[in-house]
């Protein structure tokens, strides 16, 4: 028989509020979150002093206390500031030991060049620590349609070594072709990872998706990613919010599929190895 009267309003968490409860989140650099009293929606660039500094797509910054009112993806959290791992015997963001009381060394000659800004900042955010005990310095060419004529300016020798991360080095690709061009010239390796951009090398879960979304040919791939996650994509700032949301996801070499961690260790090892 049919209940009449419907189920009891009061039965299961009546209270709850529609986003969901408040979680605790920590106010990590690169996050992008809203005040949800005022609206103001931006990036994460500083905490300090039980403040955090929001900057939005204006470059217009608003400092809010740390606590709750503010919306994640449109859920309510409690910022609080990051936890600061102390160098001492601990891990850098890569996973090796952190050298305690390390200073920076002056850049070897040797050099690693990435394609794009979004790979060095990747690359900065969980290597930058062990580059700079090695004194490596990384660079971003902007695209390597010009490769071999890049390599040819490097001149490099057994003591200015270049190694160089390709995106999409498949067989078959733009990329790869031009990297046959420059195999086999001494002192010089290019390696790379299977992903279209960078942005695959970040682990989809780290962005509550179960993979990432396929973009069809004749599509921007990064528009195409944004469309698809309901991000905006209207123009180029839209792209580079999108960018700085998903790094700020990334927190350690565990957050990246293992196809890029292998390529930027074996670049590492290649530019530092001592000069026979």
């Amino acid at each position: 028989m049919a209940d009449r009267y419907g189920n009891d309003v009061l039965s299961g968490d009546w209270r709850k509020p529609k986003r969901g409860r408040t979680v605790e989140h920590p106010a990590d650099a690169g996050l992008v979150v809203e005040d949800a009293t005022s609206g103001f929606c931006g990036e994460i660039v500083k905490v300090e002093n039980g403040l955090v500094v929001l900057e939005d797509r204006h470059l217009k910054q608003r400092a809010f206390r740390l606590g709750p009112g503010f919306l994640l993806d449109g859920k309510p959290v409690s910022l609080h500031a990051p936890v600061v791992v102390q160098k001492t015997g601990g891990r850098t963001a890569s996973g090796s030991i952190a050298v305690k009381d390390a200073r920076a060394r002056v850049a070897l000659p040797s050099r690693i060049y990435v394609e794009g800004r979004h790979d060095a900042e990747l690359v900065e955010k969980i290597w930058g620590d062990d580059l700079r005990v090695e004194g490596v310095a990384v660079e971003y060419l902007g695209g390597i349609d010009d490769l071999p004529a890049i390599v040819r300016d490097f001149q490099p020798t057994k003591s200015r070594r270049l190694g160089v991360l390709v995106d999409h080095l498949v067989p078959g690709s733009k990329e790869s072709r031009l990297a046959d061009q420059v195999n086999g010239t001494p002192h010089v390796l290019v390696v790379g990872h299977p992903y279209v951009d960078v942005w695959q090398a970040v682990r989809p879960e780290r962005l509550g998706i179960e993979k990432w979304p396929v973009i069809p040919r004749g599509t921007e791939w990064k528009h195409g990613i944004c469309e698809a996650l309901g991000w905006p994509h209207a123009d180029q700032a839209d792209i580079a919010r999108a960018w700085k949301r998903i790094l700020g996801t990334v927190r350690s070499y565990a957050d990246l599929e293992p196809s890029l961690l292998g390529r930027v260790e074996e670049l590492i090892d290649f530019v530092t190895a001592p000069t026979p």
